[in-house]
């Protein structure tokens, strides 16, 4: 069994290294680099992924809610430096969620 957890670990980093060299992890961590330069912004960026967050979590789909906070956060979404963040992790989480559920549908984990 030791041997085994030697391999999955090995295997698991090697994984890890894969994610790390990807152009798209790459432009996650430059965006995300640029915008902990600004604390208030990175701040501003938290509230508006943790109202975005509820808002898509929510049983209730209250269009009026929805245009609203879209609304509200109009203008600062056309911040460069916003937008391109919010853009990279996108990008990031698409590429993960993609190697996840490959991962899951060669195991057969149901």
């Amino acid at each position: 069994m030791g041997i085994i957890m030697n391999e999955l670990d090995q295997a698991v980093s090697d994984y890890i290294t894969a994610i790390k060299n990807t152009d798209t992890y790459r432009n996650y961590v430059r965006e995300r680099d640029k915008v902990k330069q600004y604390p208030e912004l990175k701040a501003q960026i938290d509230d508006f992924r943790k109202r975005n967050y509820e808002l898509q979590s929510s049983a209730d789909t209250d269009f009026h809610k929805i245009d609203r906070f879209e609304r509200d956060y109009e203008d600062f979404r056309e911040n460069p430096l916003v937008d391109d963040f919010l853009a990279a992790e996108l990008a990031f989480c698409r590429m993960m969620q993609k190697a996840n559920m490959q991962v899951t549908a060669a195991i057969e984990f149901e």
